[in-house]
């Protein structure tokens, strides 16, 4: 008959053997720990822009949330697909609509501006003759663009090259759809399974779940009407004053207004450049108008727009898209700022938690 060992009796003998054998109980546990957590890190870095593929479509997925939960509410389907349907028939429409609207215009644009490009050294030899005594530094300014366009056309091969390569990543722009669209269809039973596996934390897990949730939805639906509000401010403003290509302008603005810090910054400056070498007299005007509509957009549509769970601190932005600018470029300053809001609702949920479990004991 063979002998069985009771619970208690096998961990003692397993923590016996392990000191006869010279091994460490507790540090054998965190070197596995850490070789399982170092072992995920590499396997995230492996995969990594299927990872970002996946989060894009979430991010898009939470763009569609509020139209597909208003249908999905006044429908009595047993799933979502129905109102799934019926969103992203919407979402074409309003598209075409749109494009029909305004994308004659922004072609013909686009067409005359890449047939009549600006020319800078016009716009040097102009602001030479109003103002003398800046000649010499403009002349020196002059040949050096003359040097740096020289260098772009011998590099333009290269870059055509590369443009070619990097074309492969328009099939995300079929893949993120459908993904999200998988995302809203099954996403609560995604999240109810993954409670159910975590046993005993569920109820944290589901809170924590529950936060992140209403976070990402407060800063998708807020970065919309953000780019919304640029788009509509720059047309109207850019066509009443007759500024030139002032459809294609607003136009480039707007997907520019979702990379945070330097989309609005790079559309603002291709605003600038374009009007100025185009020989607009009123340069001056729209710099204006450029600064005044981003001190509002920061510091009055924005703040009302962003929850307090997800506005954060000027100095925690801009490092955060630096260093996603680093570790993924362009689509790492675009996951930046959700990023650092994700932690740093993550830091106030584990904050608020630790003060919860220290509070009994100060009181006793």
């Amino acid at each position: 008959m063979t002998r069985r060992f009771l619970p208690d009796q096998d961990r003692r003998a397993r923590e016996e053997l392990n000191r006869l054998l010279g091994i460490d109980t507790k540090a054998a546990r965190y070197t596995w720990t850490a070789a399982v957590v170092l072992l995920l890190m590499g396997m995230i870095y492996v995969i990594r822009e299927t990872i970002v593929i996946f989060v894009i479509a979430l991010l898009f997925a939470y763009l569609l949330y509020p139209l597909v939960d208003v249908i999905d509410q006044r429908l009595t389907a047993r799933t979502r697909t129905p109102a799934l349907a019926i969103a992203y028939l919407i979402v074409i429409s309003l598209l075409t609509v749109f494009g029909a609207f305004i994308g004659n215009q922004v072609l013909t644009q686009a067409r005359y501006l890449s047939q009549n490009p600006p020319d800078p050294e016009a716009f040097i030899d102009n602001v030479g003759n109003q103002h003398p005594q800046l000649k010499p530094a403009l002349d020196y300014v002059k040949g050096d663009l003359r040097v740096r366009a020289r260098e772009m056309m011998a590099k333009a091969p290269q870059f055509g090259m590369r443009v070619v390569s990097e074309s492969r990543n328009l099939i995300f722009i079929v893949i993120v759809p459908i993904l999200a669209f998988f995302i809203l269809k099954d996403g609560r039973r995604i999240r109810d399974a993954f409670i159910e596996i975590v046993g005993d934390r569920g109820e944290a897990v589901s809170e924590a779940l529950a936060d992140i949730h209403s976070m990402l939805l407060q800063y998708m639906r807020a970065l919309l009407y953000l780019c919304l509000a640029t788009l509509t401010s720059f047309m109207i403003f850019l066509n009443v004053m007759g500024v030139p290509y002032a459809t294609l302008l607003a136009s480039i603005a707007f997907p520019l207004e979702f990379i945070p810090l330097v989309g609005p910054l790079l559309a603002a400056l291709t605003i600038i450049g374009v009007t100025a070498f185009s020989g607009y007299s009123h340069v001056f005007w729209v710099i204006v108008f450029l600064g005044i509509y981003r001190m509002f957009q920061d510091y009055v549509l924005s703040p009302n727009l962003m929850s307090r769970g997800v506005e954060l601190h000027p100095l925690l932005v801009i490092f955060g898209v630096f260093a996603g600018g680093e570790i993924g470029g362009v689509t790492g300053i675009f996951l930046s700022v959700p990023v650092l809001a994700l932690i740093r609702l993550m830091y106030h949920r584990f904050a608020r938690s630790r003060r919860i479990q220290t509070r009994p004991a100060l009181t006793t």
